[in-house]
């Protein structure tokens, strides 16, 4: 039995039964909807086998760094006034009330060395002053925070104007061992086979890490919250804004949560306007909405199911969901229509089975070619767009079964509908394209060309970039708090160095410190250097009594090793793009100009370390040494906001000047942040993209060659859609619009559904062809019948995804412009140049 006739016994014989299993499926799907989530944490956008991780997190577990908020603080008034400075007192007491609030840091809390006129011996917690110190003279305090190192552009901007309160959330021990466990059993599985036990471990682990991970991101999510209704209250004295990464996340996660119910509303709306414009009958509109319904609901069931989670990329998901199955709907329908005209005295079951058999093929191969498309973001290495490469995949799947399953079965239930005549009215579009295909075909050769010469121009110039900052609209708090991070407190995005020192000893008993790679000031590099070092190290001995249970980690910080600190430091600092730089290096400055600038020799350095008090070594020295490990951290912020950052170009200077200018090897350095990671995500998602389009091109060509037997048919057909997509790409680079984690889909995206249009009308004009064996009528034919159909579910895609542009977030708005111009250069490719070329090249015998 052929499948057609299986298909015709099923749907058309038994349409009840075929919508009660699908109804079946549905309430199955439909138990696991609330399992649906959302995901917008730095980990969802990284790469999944990024080394950078594994030092990234095993960077933040030595050094101890939590999880901070910013909040900018402006005051009316001068800061330094009581009343400012009990607004941020009393700001940081209300914080400091929320649960989950490790500590919150001010102005108020910084101890003020050269104001407290203390010398290197007198340092003690209980001599050092704050600005909650009373009688304290405040002009000079200011003085020494703006000059400060460690403060200024910091917690103190360069015009005194604005503030800073570093708000730490509490570490949150179960989750980091939790990730920590995970993450090593990851790690293993990828280097060799483990055990059975240790894969359901692996699976056990990978659930309580996804319930967790939730837990954590709501109770997040609460805290912000919080801090932001505490804010409120103090608006009155100022401007105040928060920030920070863990902000980034959370309101990334909000705006895709709103933009995803908002667009999936909002182009469900538009679909239900564009359908009635178009048809003009409740019945047209209400058949495919119930098509849509099924295929959303039943998506989101399977997502659930498959406890897939939406993250940022794949937030337009509903949307694109709509459209696909909406546009199979139209060409459904119009088809429909043509065939009850055709064919009057034919009943409904008839002409919803030749409709079926008329339209089956060319919708098959259509998804079939947009799931090859969205099939390519499965080669990409990162987790979230290999996840929406595969709901699309599947989404595809769904949409095609709905669309001939439900939408014939309902179909054949209701009773004929006579078409009228009205109803079959020329459109005034496809006839002035088909008289520009027919008459003015030069001219649309000739703009082709240049379409094509600009695309391979604007393709030169696109670049990558990954900018937060520029990922909100300027209206929004987060962009306003980011923006006066970035400008006036440090810069936005971190990075983190890290110096190793190899593994040179420290021996108690001679004190030959770093011998090999660090010569004393007082120690000659002639021949004779190691007589005179070994006078230096007696004279040593004596002056420090050195007892044999002393604590060699007391004189690690040699002057040779700060010196390297100090020279990778400023060079980083002299970097246009880089912003505040923190390390070992700042302190000690602080302390030599309390030394009258004079630099300390080894046995001061050691002696300086041991006086400072525990708390603030806590806070300002471990976070930048690790003894145990021989190295030392420098932590720097990139100004995010610099319209002429290029980030992976800075990264690469970094790496290469390190290595040339500070005789460092790789061994010695490890770079990572935040930075590194998404830098990394960016590029590896533009080279597999850049790769992936070519053999996407080649799969569809095979597909089209296989429906049309014919090479040169198959390469008319892919024309339009390269050039749509070449186009919109060059338009990006000549824009200086730089691709990032949304807008780089574009490409597969469009190529997956622009190529639609065109094997819909090659399909359509074989077929007319065949019966009357003129070119210029045919087309003439294929403009008013198809070409109708894909004026409509191209009108219907592109005003679809035009929605985007009202979202906050800015990569939803370029992927809505950018998606939406790339469908209506393919709309007009196919219903000019593809029917030029058929023309010209006479493909059909």
């Amino acid at each position: 039995m052929s499948l057609s006739k299986i298909y015709n016994k099923g749907v058309l014989d038994y349409p009840k039964v075929m919508i009660i299993i699908l109804a079946v499926i549905l309430l199955f799907f439909s138990f696991f909807i609330n399992d649906f989530k959302l995901d917008a944490s730095a980990d969802s956008l990284v790469l999944e086998n990024d080394t950078c991780l594994e030092t990234f997190r095993d960077i933040h577990e030595r050094y101890k760094i939590k999880k901070y908020l910013i909040i900018t603080f402006t005051p009316d008034k001068d800061i330094f006034s009581q009343d400012s400075l009990s607004c941020i007192n009393n700001l940081s007491n209300d914080i400091l009330k929320i649960n989950e609030i490790d500590s919150v840091i001010s102005i108020l809390d910084i101890p003020l060395l050269k104001t407290s006129n203390l010398k290197i011996s007198d340092i003690k917690t209980e001599n050092i002053k704050t600005l909650k110190t009373s009688n304290i003279n405040y002009e000079r305090a200011k003085t020494e925070i703006l000059n400060s190192p460690l403060y200024k552009d910091l917690i103190l901007s360069r015009d005194g104007k604005t503030t800073a309160l570093q708000v730490n959330l509490k570490i949150n021990l179960k989750f980091r061992n939790l990730l920590k466990e995970r993450a090593l059993l990851i790690d293993k599985s990828k280097k060799e086979n483990i055990s059975e036990y240790e894969q359901e471990k692996l699976i056990k682990l990978n659930r309580e890490y996804e319930d967790y991970y939730s837990q954590v991101s709501k109770k997040r999510h609460l805290i912000i919250k919080n801090i932001r209704s505490v804010i409120k209250k103090y608006n009155q004295f100022g401007e105040i804004y928060l920030g920070g990464v863990p902000m980034i996340a959370d309101d990334m996660l909000t705006f895709v949560r709103k933009d995803l119910i908002f667009f999936g509303i909002g182009v469900f709306a538009f679909i239900v306007i564009i359908l009635f414009v178009i048809f003009s009958k409740i019945k047209w509109v209400i058949l495919p909405l119930i098509s849509c319904f099924f295929s959303v609901f039943l998506m989101i069931g399977i997502l659930g199911f498959l406890s897939w989670k939406v993250t940022v990329i794949s937030s337009n998901f509903i949307s694109l969901m709509l459209i696909l199955t909406i546009s199979m709907n139209i060409h459904l329908i119009v088809r429909y229509k043509q065939l009850c005209n055709k064919y009057p005295s034919k009943n409904q079951k008839e002409i919803v089975g030749l409709t079926i058999n008329k339209m089956f093929m060319p919708c098959l191969y259509t998804a079939f070619t947009t799931i090859l498309a969205f099939s390519s973001l499965v080669f990409s290495g990162i987790k979230p767009v290999m996840d929406f490469g595969w709901m699309m995949t599947i989404g595809l799947l769904v949409a095609f079964v709905i669309s001939f399953i439900l939408f014939p079965s309902i179909l054949t239930l209701m009773k004929k509908i006579p078409t009228h005549l009205q109803e079959n009215k020329e459109s005034k579009i496809t006839n002035f394209l088909a008289t520009i295909s027919l008459s003015h075909g030069r001219y649309v050769l000739l703009f082709s060309l240049l379409l094509a010469i600009l695309s391979v121009w604007g393709l030169s110039e696109l670049k990558v970039e990954n900018s937060f900052i520029n990922y909100f609209k300027k209206t929004t708090e987060i962009h306003k708090g980011m923006l006066l991070i970035d400008q006036k407190l440090g810069g936005t995005t971190p990075l983190e160095i890290i110096i190793n020192f190899d593994t040179d000893t420290i021996k108690t008993n001679d004190l030959r410190i770093e011998t090999k790679k660090e010569p004393h000031n007082k120690i000659s590099s002639s021949e004779s250097g190691q007589n005179e070092y070994d006078e230096y190290a007696d004279e040593m001995e004596e002056e420090l009594d050195w007892d044999e249970d002393e604590n060699t980690n007391d004189y690690w910080l040699t002057p040779y090793k700060l010196n390297k600190i100090k020279t990778v430091h400023d060079y980083l600092s002299s970097l246009n793009e880089v912003g505040k730089v923190l390390s070992i290096a700042s302190l000690i400055r602080v302390a030599e100009g309390l030394n009258n600038s004079k630099e300390f020799d080894g046995l001061e350095l050691s002696v300086l370390l041991k006086k400072i008090p525990d708390e603030i070594k806590a806070s300002i020295i471990d976070p930048y040494i690790s003894i145990d490990h021989n190295e030392a951290r420098i932590s720097l912020r990139i100004l995010d906001s610099q319209n002429n950052l290029r980030r992976n170009e800075l990264i690469n200077r970094i790496k290469s000047d390190l290595y040339s200018k500070f005789s460092l090897s790789e061994k010695n350095v490890r770079i990572s942040g935040m930075l590194i990671l998404y830098n990394n995500m960016l590029q590896s998602l533009f080279k597999s993209q850049i790769l992936t389009l070519g053999t996407v091109l080649l799969g569809i060509l095979i597909m089209l060659l296989i429906l049309f037997r014919s090479f040169l048919l198959s390469i008319i057909g892919i024309i339009p859609n390269i050039l749509a997509v070449g186009t919109v790409l060059g338009i990006m680079g000549i824009a200086n619009i730089p691709l990032d984690m949304m807008t780089i889909t574009i490409a597969a995206i469009t190529m997956g559904i622009a190529i639609d249009n065109s094997i819909h009308y090659i399909y359509r004009f074989r077929e007319e062809f065949s019966k009357n064996k003129n070119y210029e009528e045919t087309l003439k034919i294929c403009h008013k019948n198809i070409g109708s159909a894909i004026l409509n579910t191209s009108t219907t895609i592109i005003f679809g995804f035009s929605i985007l542009i009202v979202s906050n977030f800015i990569p939803t708005i370029y992927f809505g412009i950018f998606t939406g111009l790339a469908m209506l250069i393919a709309l007009l490719s196919t219903l000019t140049l593809l029917p030029k070329l058929i023309l010209i090249l006479k493909p059909f015998k």
